[in-house]
């Protein structure tokens, strides 16, 4: 049989199937947080976010990134997320509380974000070449003290939602690898430790209370279970069909905080309602399946271990910031993926799509010369 030749150099390479819905889930969240020009509104600036992140996924999904399967390259990634953290916390202003951005002007990043990504490549090195031994507790303790240091320094900002995203991704990335149950039990009693002492010694009395307040929302509607309350009167409002775009009124005239982020979900079924909340949860479906695809038809565990992380990421983030929205969860102030406002989350989002489409597509490319599959890390 004749090998396939390496196909010919093009401009650059996108993986529709990646990018299309990704596309159509950040255009929604600008359509929600945009006010038609009635009074200050962040779309303009995510349009132009939006621009940047479609440019990183294009330039990164054409070039060969498989140099990121290197472990000096993994490590170095996670050490500049490490020390980006900690300077955080020496430099960095508070912003409504937390110490989690650096502004350099109008422009903010969050270090936190880079972590994310530091953290997938780093835990799918390390499973690559461990998963047949991770009935091995070591293994455990290891890959877990990688991702406690993010989480603590995480936790100092402080910064809860974005700890408790990192916890869930070492988590779900520990499940994928497959781990015992008798490990999984253990580590959910460390977690219920670790829970208990963050709430006496760890939390700030502002994250307490919105924990009382999720537990009984009537405790305190003025206060700390303010944002909760709005959030479910603007989903409950959407009804079937939604009250129509630009017509959000818990959102638009400002009754529902940080909508154009912490709460973009119960702002957008406002506006689309029950109908419109399905359809959005369809793109993510998409969005998720084709990630699951890609994983399992890689050609190496580096890769399917980094797309899976991906893919967890991107549905804790939905699954925990919908389930603030609708009641089912304490405010932790959780974006939702490429629909939120905010600029360092959407290229990075987008550059993970960017990274998957060119490991996917380089390793292919590999394979068909070669004739022969690889599955090392």
């Amino acid at each position: 049989m004749p090998r396939t030749l390496p196909e010919r150099p093009r401009l650059f390479f996108a993986d529709w199937t990646l990018f299309i819905p990704a596309l159509v889930l950040a255009l929604l969240g600008i359509l929600t947080m945009s006010t038609f020009g009635q009074g200050a509104s962040l779309a303009p600036r995510q349009v132009l976010w939006l621009a940047l992140a479609s440019l990183v996924y294009f330039g990164l999904s054409t070039i060969d990134v498989r140099f990121i399967r290197r472990t000096a390259v993994v490590m170095a990634l996670y050490a500049l997320s490490l020390v980006l953290l900690a300077l955080l916390l020496l430099v960095a202003h508070p912003v409504l509380g937390a110490r989690a951005w650096f502004s350099l002007g109008p422009v903010s990043f969050q270090p936190a974000d880079l972590a994310k990504l530091a953290l997938i490549a780093l835990l799918a090195k390390y499973l690559s070449r461990r998963h047949i031994e991770i009935g091995d507790v070591r293994h455990i303790l290891v890959s877990g003290a990688y991702a406690l240091a993010v989480v603590l320094l995480v936790v100092v900002e402080p910064d809860l939602g974005n700890a408790i995203i990192f916890g869930t991704l070492w988590l779900g990335m520990m499940l994928v690898s497959g781990i015992s149950k008798k490990h999984l039990a253990a580590i959910g009693l460390l977690a219920l430790v670790v829970a208990a002492a963050l709430w006496f010694g760890g939390l700030k009395p502002y994250q307490r209370a919105r924990i009382v307040s999720f537990v009984n929302p009537a405790s305190d509607i003025r206060g700390a279970g303010y944002n909760a309350y709005q959030a479910k009167i603007a989903v409950g409002s959407g009804e079937l069909f939604g009250k129509g775009i630009g017509y959000g009124t818990q959102s638009k005239l400002r009754f529902l905080p940080e909508y154009q982020t912490d709460f973009i979900f119960a702002a957008f079924a406002e506006e689309w309602g029950f109908v419109g909340v399905v359809l959005l949860l369809a793109v993510y479906a998409l969005l998720f399946a084709r990630l699951a695809q890609i994983a399992r038809a890689a050609t190496t565990n580096f890769d399917a271990f980094f797309t899976l992380g991906v893919l967890i990421l991107f549905a804790a983030h939905v699954a925990i910031h919908a389930g603030i929205s609708v009641g089912l969860l304490p405010v932790t102030g959780t974006t939702i993926p490429f629909m939120s406002s905010g600029g360092s989350h959407l290229v990075l989002e987008f550059g993970a799509l960017g990274i998957i489409t060119s490991l996917a597509r380089h390793s292919r490319a590999a394979r068909d010369v070669s004739g022969n599959e690889y599955f090392g890390g």
